[in-house]
């Protein structure tokens, strides 16, 4: 088997240690940087590398970590896995996302275990399962955001094979995989990659400390070492789609950016297996280059989240307006309404939170709705509150039907964070499990004190490290079989069938939405070709005058309601929601 490793910063020698024994490498002619050497070795064989008189390390790219990043790598044969299904052929334009934490999504916190409960997503109709980060960090709880090991799977989860079982299984119900990815930074404890070679640099700063190495001396063997993780998530596990966490954080200021790079392989990875893999990302940029194609100047990205909606929908929900809601919270229903036509809020307008101009007008003529991804909660939106809380935590069942219909029969391609298709109550918390003690009160500290400034006490915001703070962020399935929760799934289950049967809704053309509202009374309306979607967000019944042509038909309600009478009129009761066709 070949063994081989950039470790630029080796003096005199590299040793791979397999199974106890040493195994000199020799330093390769045509690569600089490069130790290779060939040894015999099997599936599951312990090693490591020991650079000059150094301790040995592991693999930078261990494909498995049975005992943590601290510990020796396991080789893997990834041919050794026999798949039972063919990858489905799905678009991203009729597809609906579900956002899936492994470590809560079940009690066992286990790839496996979160199998089992594939079916249930596949009967909702979703189209594809978007896991949380799965790289591994240390302990055994986590977001996975502190990830140290790029191309390894955090071995409490199940390790590599589960995945492999995870996606097959997914894949054998018709539906598509998604893996969440950092490529902006690595975890603090547990990161070995510091002394092998230049993987960080100090000539950018990051929230995280030194920025990875994109554009630095060095920089290319770097590059070549993340693009290398994300097309082996792609290629050897056969994830269909890879959601880039923080592009905005990536410190890169190269004429061809990581970014091009990383969709110009992607996209020939999937020419070369006939499959259809697709990148999404997150960015606070509000900016369209990121998703125009590259052959059009952009940066060839295939979507990205749209956090304007969120902000727009959340305010207009719950009246919020601390912090970065400030802006849409001025007038939530007018920017609910825009982001809907015009997908970004801030485009070149005036942002308060930030102190100056943000965004970038999206081309609606050209610019393919699919192109962003809609949602009325995610990880970051409920975890990084202080108590982790839900939408169902204020809002009635009405308004989450409210929100339900917005993202679902919205422009943007829909995106739900686990449970909230039946309002699930359990609140999802933030909770970490660092090895390191002074790393843990750290961390301990510095979310108490974050909040103390918006005037929690420290008794009130969740220790991280406390092992129940992730018990109380799994999901209870108990719930789903009782009202409102009941009635809710069976909504969420309604619109979905909608999306999926009704062409006005994965239609494209962004600049065929046209919208409809009051913001006294809080009601909206849009149209998408023959279909009407209506919402009245307040607690008082509304009319809304929506003109008829006498062959208005309702579609789905979550209140009992009739079409529009004789002079065009819909009345539509305080919080619920409407989908009307008059084709």
């Amino acid at each position: 088997m070949l063994f081989e490793v950039w470790a630029p910063s080796a003096r005199d020698r590299v040793t791979l240690e397999l199974n106890g024994t040493g195994h000199p490498l020799e330093r390769d002619a045509e690569r600089d940087g490069w130790w290779t050497g060939v040894v015999p070795a099997d599936d599951g064989d312990r090693y490591g590398f020991a650079l000059d008189d150094g301790p040995v390390l592991p693999d930078p790219r261990s494909r498995r970590l049975p005992d943590g990043p601290d510990g020796r790598s396991a080789v893997v044969d990834h041919s050794a896995y026999v798949w039972g299904h063919e990858s489905p052929r799905l678009r991203l334009r009729s597809a609906v996302l579900y956002e899936l934490h492994v470590g809560t999504y079940t009690p066992e916190g286990t790839l496996d275990s979160a199998a089992a409960g594939l079916g249930e997503l596949a009967g909702l109709g979703v189209t594809h399962v978007e896991l949380m980060p799965l790289c591994p960090f240390p302990g055994v709880r986590g977001w996975g955001y502190d990830g140290v090991a790029p191309w390894a799977v955090h071995e409490p989860y199940g390790g590599p094979e589960a995945l492999k079982r995870f996606v097959d299984a997914a894949h054998g119900l018709g539906m598509g995989v998604v893996l969440d990815v950092v490529h902006n930074h690595l975890g603090p404890s547990g990161n070995h990659l510091p002394a092998f070679g230049p993987y960080f640099t100090d000539t950018h700063h990051t929230p995280w400390g030194a920025a990875v190495n994109l554009d630095a001396p060095g920089s290319d063997e770097v590059r070549a070492y993340f693009l290398g993780s994300a097309l082996a998530w792609l290629r050897d596990y056969r994830i269909d789609g890879l959601r880039l966490d923080a592009v905005h954080a990536l410190a890169d200021t190269r004429a061809l950016t990581f970014l091009e790079e990383l969709s110009s392989s992607v996209d020939e990875l999937a020419k070369e297996q006939g499959r259809q893999h697709f990148l999404v990302a997150e960015s606070d940029l509000a900016d369209p280059r990121t998703t125009t194609p590259r052959t059009l100047g952009g940066l060839g990205v295939h979507a990205q989240w749209n956090d304007d909606f969120h902000h727009s929908l959340h305010t207009a929900l719950t009246g919020e307006s601390q912090g970065y809601y400030g802006d849409f919270a001025q007038a939530p229903v007018a920017a609910l309404a825009k982001t809907l036509t015009h997908v970004f809020f801030h485009d070149g307008t005036y942002s308060t939170f930030r102190g100056r101009r943000h965004g970038r007008p999206v081309d609606r003529e050209r610019t393919p709705a699919h192109r962003f991804l809609g949602y009325a909660q995610t990880h970051d939106q409920i975890g990084n509150r202080a108590l982790g809380d839900r939408l169902s935590a204020a809002l009635s069942p009405g308004l989450l039907a409210c929100a339900a219909t917005l993202v679902l029969t919205g422009p943007a391609v829909p995106m739900l964070f686990m449970g909230e298709e039946w309002g699930a109550t359990t609140p999802w918390q933030y909770f970490t499990d660092h090895t390191d003690p002074e790393l843990a009160e750290a961390v301990r500290r510095g979310r108490r004190r974050e909040f103390a400034e918006h005037g929690w006490s420290e008794n009130e915001v969740p220790d991280p490290q406390d092992p129940a703070t992730r018990d109380r962020s799994v999901l209870d399935r108990a719930e789903r079989e009782r009202d409102p929760h009941k009635r809710l799934l069976a909504w969420h289950r309604q619109l979905i069938a909608l999306r999926r049967t009704l062409p006005d809704l994965t239609d494209p053309d962004l600049a065929g939405v046209k919208v409809a509202y009051d913001e006294e009374s809080r009601w909206l309306v849009f149209r998408r070709g023959d279909l009407r979607v209506a919402v009245n967000l307040g607690k008082e019944p509304v009319a809304i005058p929506l003109g008829s042509n006498g062959r208005d038909r309702v579609l789905a309600a979550w209140d009992p309601v009739g079409a529009p009478d004789a002079d065009g009129v819909l009345r539509l009761p305080g919080e619920s929601a409407i989908v009307l066709t008059d084709g």
